[in-house]
């Protein structure tokens, strides 16, 4: 599930169907990509767009990725999120760019976001 939410936020904000057809991610990659997605719902919640209820399920998410061998680019990606730039698997845009490119606004990005997070959350075994 947690792949299944990385890649939700790379496709819903750069739109692309090649990425669609990239193999699975890295150990570091993936770990980079969740702490990114963190950051980039702190950003959203920071910015008034969505409650903390996604936040909480993306921390949680995080305990079942397996530790990072390069810690310095998980904290980068996560670094890049908190300013509202999606930094994951070779994607780097801001929510803004994102944004327009969509024709739609960042606040409805991040409610886009936080529903597939709440969404993935709750296909999960308890």
């Amino acid at each position: 599930m947690l792949k299944t939410s990385i890649l939700t936020l790379s496709l819903a904000l750069a739109g692309t169907t090649a990425f669609a057809q990239t193999a699975a991610p890295d150990p570091d990659a993936a770990a980079a990509a969740a702490k990114n997605q963190l950051g980039i719902l702190e950003y959203c919640q920071t910015e008034g767009h969505i409650e903390g209820t996604a936040v909480e399920i993306q921390a949680k998410m995080l305990e079942m990725v397996p530790a990072a061998q390069n810690q310095e680019t998980v904290d980068a990606a996560y670094a890049k999120g908190k300013e509202g730039t999606v930094s994951a698997m070779g994607i780097e845009q801001t929510l803004a760019d994102a944004a327009t490119a969509q024709k739609t606004d960042v606040k409805a990005l991040c409610g886009q976001l936080a529903s597939l997070v709440e969404q993935a959350a709750a296909q999960m075994p308890k």
